[in-house]
């Protein structure tokens, strides 16, 4: 099964690696982390060949809260749209493409795509799903509760979660969400051993995000948004295939829609369970009601935030924690250091379900705030309700298999012993 590689270790007196995507495998690396905030805020990193990827330029590290929250807010200074957004250098053939989505625009084009989509992100719409998200989780948890007293939470519980609420939103048909799941594997794992990359004729992988691989995605957008016309209903397809976006701009939404709408919650979920697994102390306050569901949901958002890192480019010289920084310059900023930096968060490894404040950057900051963070929220609070009314208590059977990426903070697999609760009512 594509055991990742082993990791050199980090050599005193010098910088720490955080690039390499097999780090991430054994979880987020809180050493090297706290070693860049301490003598290296700003650190430059090598981009070499791993993996089958080619050798980059380079990009400086941003780790402390301060400076991450400062390049997110400052898009004027540090742009989304200029290299967009992931750490690998897009196929200069392919940048113009990959511009076009909002993730990967700067301020004013991204605030008009902005409120065009946010129209369909309306509280009331998402409220709505509230009733059926709490009863797939209540059908997910009984049928993983029913298949023994050891389960994966991931292959039987989250993963369906996370999926099949994002297509309900969407207004996918049921026999066409194993597509979805399909393409968010490829964009979201294309680092993973377990996903082994597309090569072109020379060998070479091909870029994920890449028109050639967006074509039947893209074809298939084209056809929901049709069928919406003809067939109006409450869900957010209908809104976009009914509103001002072009053709285009459409396609670009429902892939950011399915990839980061659907991994968000597939991401943070299992990583919030894990947390709770690894802390009984801190589960039963929050079993026993001795701290809000809602400061919980934003403590395990902290302590497993679902996207690790996010690029930027820098549009002219400038300084950052005093580190000088090109225009041109690669600028990637790591959430989960950020989570964990000792100048904001009172020690911060501490699992502190009744954290407040919580300046967290799990979802971002700034233009580019995740625009889906209300309804992910939702979705955590209300699975980790049905957890707590389903599970007396929840250890660990075995080790998490982590994703090896140093973008997305995935889990694939999260085997757990549960004691069921008695039966309700």
């Amino acid at each position: 099964m594509g055991a990742p590689e082993t990791v050199p270790e980090i050599a005193p007196g010098t910088v720490p690696d955080v690039f390499d995507p097999r780090i991430y495998a054994s979880g987020i690396p809180h050493d090297r982390f706290r070693a860049l905030r301490d003598h290296h805020p700003v650190a430059r990193q090598e981009e070499y060949e791993v993996l089958g990827w080619p050798a980059g330029p380079g990009f400086w590290a941003v780790t402390r809260h301060a400076d991450v929250v400062r390049v997110l807010k400052d898009a004027a200074g540090f742009s989304s749209y200029l290299g967009a957004t992931q750490i690998r250098d897009s196929d200069p053939a392919d940048l113009p493409f990959i511009r076009r989505m909002m993730l990967n625009q700067d301020p004013p084009h991204h605030g008009r795509l902005r409120r065009l989509v946010s129209r369909a992100f309306t509280p009331g719409r998402i409220e709505r799903f509230a009733d059926t998200a709490r009863r797939r989780a209540r059908q997910l948890l009984y049928a993983a509760r029913e298949s023994g007293d050891e389960v994966d939470l991931v292959r039987a519980v989250t993963d369906d979660y996370a999926l099949l609420n994002l297509t309900d939103l969407l207004g996918v048909p049921a026999s066409d969400r194993g597509l979805l799941h399909t393409w968010t594997e490829r964009v979201i794992a294309y680092q993973d051993p377990d996903e082994p990359p597309v090569l072109d004729a020379g060998g070479r992988p091909v870029n994920p995000r890449s028109p050639a691989m967006l074509a039947e995605m893209f074809a298939y957008a084209q056809q929901l948004a049709a069928h919406k016309r003809a067939h109006p209903a409450d869900d957010v397809m209908t809104t976009l295939a009914t509103g001002e976006l072009h053709d285009a701009e459409l396609e670009m939404f429902f892939f950011l829609l399915t990839v980061a709408g659907n991994d968000t919650v597939r991401s943070a979920a299992p990583g919030g369970l894990l947390a709770l697994a690894e802390h009984p102390d801190r589960r039963r306050e929050l079993w026993e009601g001795k701290v809000g569901m809602d400061t919980a949901v934003d403590e395990l958002l902290r302590v497993h935030p679902p996207v690790l890192s996010f690029r930027r480019t820098a549009v002219r010289d400038t300084e950052l924690a005093g580190v000088p920084i090109a225009a041109g310059d690669k600028v990637v900023v790591f959430h989960a250091s950020a989570n964990h930096d000792e100048r904001v968060f009172a020690d911060p490894h501490r699992l502190d379900l009744a954290r407040t404040p919580n300046p967290h950057v799990s979802f971002g900051d700034g233009p580019h705030v995740c625009l889906g963070a209300h309804f992910a929220r939702l979705q955590l609070r209300i699975l980790y309700e049905e957890v707590r009314a389903a599970c007396a208590d929840l250890e660990l059977a075995g080790p998490p298999r982590r994703l090896v990426s140093n973008f997305i903070n995935g889990i694939k697999s999260l085997p757990v012993r549960v004691e069921p609760c008695a039966p309700r009512g």
